[in-house]
């Protein structure tokens, strides 16, 4: 899941070597924390949020195929 949200979000950015993605394992979920560089975050939410969603909506749909439960942080 890792790789799928880096490869997403390296062709919405400008500075891809900035992205971070860091897997945070829980006891029912595990979180991705993402963090891009300051002047990214706002191409990475998107207006009202749509970009967010849409990769959460992604990240949901390669969760069940999977079997597994994932959550996105964008992290500012």
């Amino acid at each position: 899941m890792e790789e799928l949200i880096r490869y997403i979000v390296t062709s919405l950015v400008d500075h891809p070597e900035e992205i971070s993605v860091k897997e945070i394992e829980g006891d029912e979920q595990t979180v991705l924390e993402l963090r891009v560089s300051p002047k990214d975050v706002g191409k990475v939410i998107g207006k009202n949020g749509r970009i967010a969603k849409s990769l959460r909506a992604i990240l949901t749909a390669a969760c069940i195929k999977a079997g597994k439960n994932f959550s996105l942080e964008i992290i500012d």
